[in-house]
């Protein structure tokens, strides 16, 4: 495993007595002056790597690649060419005179706010979530909380009126539950003169929910003044409590902790700190190469502590068991070996494992990654690896750790991902921008550390994954729409108080502009569906100019700008 990191202008350069197995770079410091894998030869290689070794099979495989297969093809852009996020209005920025009196249905997170362990109950996520719903009520909002639940986020959860006590319990608030199978507004509305905090049935029994059923979502929103999302860790997904009831409501806007989520979602794609390093645990390399290739793009170097590292191992050639061997990866594995090629920055994979017998699961033993015996399953990494990663990240100024630290036979007797998070949680005390991406990660600092701060942690790596693919997120989609909408239409226009011309469709925008040209005593707005041909021209010969981007879910445009 790789002892040093050593940081020169921003870039990661290995040192001498490297015995992390790594991908050869383009670097004389990395790769032997006459040497290349990338030679067409079917004979095995042996690159030396400042004195130790490393076998590469199959060299013309790789050579033969090709770069980058349409089906994997990644979003490599720079920085300044990453799709902004659209216009999300929160309730942090929201009037709170406009609570006042409105029916507000907030769609909380089940895994925050009904957890089993007592001593999540006071974690950053879980207050930042019950602010959301004391913020509402203090403002004098009647509050429909709606949300799915399951018995293996906590074994307790047997109906609504269970789940009522929890959250009372929690937010220290009487809740009163309430069906949704109403047919009238005034009825919900007679049902609400009971109390001011009330909670839908589960919404994993409905099936509408997730078919995001257009009238069910019309029916969870009968009554409903606002709507508030709170549940970042849906936001990948499609259902009628978080998008489809977006169309019927009047104001769509995020909740404190769904503000803190995406704000750290933009904070892990920035590379404003360098050496930038992630850490890949987990499996299904298959599934997520797109979102990989996001990552190699853009990090100073990738370490695979997982399952996913043994897809690597077999694409540089190394031995690995079939068992750990994952259909189809292999091709993918090799596009991502490739653009770290090109980038000229190392890939990193363990260089030993501890190892359990399979007949005799209380032995174990120690082996190299690439010469596990028959009989043996891999169960966490290795010492070797463990030591030489935590000298690796020394020199890091932003890491990003994504994904368990686990094998397919890993039990209790795994600890590498306690002692990565030691390593990580004295790294954070000494300013190193750290982000922790999925529950085992997050737990695992939890146990390590009192002090983890919310902004270190997304629990939800779905969401991530689908991010990193390049996918836009329906959850944060749905709230681009809201009244009052926050545009700033003096720094949008000279005379704001012009007449207001309106196109919609405007494409390339080239026809308001020359009409621009022609009536200056106009403003003139253009709103197009289509991104690929939206263009923004500030200022042009003195003429301001904008095109906003129209949302495809908004039926109709009208309501979601304002001119003063």
């Amino acid at each position: 495993m790789f002892q040093l990191l050593n940081s020169v202008d921003g870039t990661l350069s290995l040192s001498n007595k490297l015995t992390f197995y790594a991908f050869p770079t383009k670097t004389s410091e990395f790769l032997h002056p006459k040497s290349s894998p990338y030679l067409v030869n079917k004979t095995a290689k042996r690159w030396r790597f400042r004195g130790v070794r490393l076998s590469l099979r199959g060299g013309s495989e790789a050579a033969d690649h090709v770069k980058s297969s349409n089906k994997f093809k990644a979003n490599c852009c720079d920085e300044g060419e990453m799709e902004p996020f659209p216009h999300v209005q929160t309730l942090r920025k929201f009037p709170k005179e406009e609570l006042v009196g409105k029916v507000v249905m907030v769609r909380f997170d089940s895994t925050n706010l009904l957890r089993e362990e007592e001593q999540d109950q006071s974690s950053q996520s879980v207050s930042s979530a019950v602010f959301t719903i004391k913020y509402l009520h203090e403002a004098g909002a009647k509050i429909i909380l709606v949300s799915d639940w399951r018995k293996k986020t906590n074994s307790q959860l047997h109906d609504a009126e269970t789940v009522a006590d929890m959250i009372s319990s929690v937010i220290q608030h009487r809740v009163v539950t309430i069906k949704c199978d109403y047919s009238a507004v005034l009825l919900k509305m007679e049902v609400l003169k009971k109390a001011d905090i009330f909670l839908l049935e589960n919404l994993s029994e409905c099936k509408e929910e997730v078919a995001n059923n257009s009238k069910f979502a019309e029916l969870l929103s009968l009554g409903v003044d606002i709507f508030v999302n709170d549940s970042f860790s849906q936001s990948h997904k499609i259902l009628a409590s978080t998008v489809g009831i977006a169309r019927f409501c009047s104001a769509c806007i995020a909740g404190f902790h769904f503000e803190e989520s995406l704000c750290q979602l933009k904070k892990v794609a920035r590379t404003n700190k360098r050496p930038y390093v992630a850490i890949i645990g987990g499996g299904n390399l298959y599934d997520k190469a797109a979102a990989l290739h996001f990552l190699v793009s853009r990090c100073d170097g990738v370490v695979f502590v997982g399952m996913m590292s043994f897809q690597i191992m077999h694409a540089l050639g190394l031995s690995v068991p079939s068992y750990l061997v994952e259909p189809g990866a292999y091709k993918a594995a090799l596009d991502i070996i490739q653009i770290a090629h090109d980038r000229n920055i190392p890939i990193l994979h363990p260089m030993d494992f501890w190892c359990m017998n399979e007949h005799l699961p209380e032995k174990m033993g120690i082996f190299p990654s690439h010469n596990i015996l028959d009989g043996w399953l891999p169960v966490d990494l290795g010492p070797r690896s463990l030591n030489e990663l935590n000298s690796l990240l020394v020199k890091c100024k932003k890491i990003l750790w994504i994904g368990p630290v686990k094998f397919k036979f890993s039990g209790q007797c795994a600890d590498g991902a306690s002692k990565l998070a030691q390593a990580l949680n004295e790294l954070r005390q000494r300013n190193c921008d750290i982000t922790v991406v999925g529950n085992m990660a997050c737990q695992a600092m939890v146990m390590e550390s009192k002090c983890v701060l919310v902004n270190d942690m997304i629990e939800n790596a779905s969401v991530l994954w689908e991010f990193f693919k390049g996918r836009k997120l329906p959850g944060v989609m749905a709230l681009d729409r809201a009244y009052p909408f926050g545009i700033d239409w003096k720094s949008a226009y000279c005379n704001p108080a012009q007449p207001l011309v309106v196109d919609i469709g405007s494409g390339s925008g080239l026809f308001l502009l020359g009409m621009a040209r022609r009536r200056k005593d106009l403003n003139f707005l253009g709103l197009e569906i289509n991104s690929k041909v939206l263009h923004c021209n500030k200022c042009y010969n003195n003429i301001s100019f904008h095109s906003f981007e129209l949302s495809r879910r908004v039926g109709s445009c009208f309501d979601t700008v304002s001119q003063p």
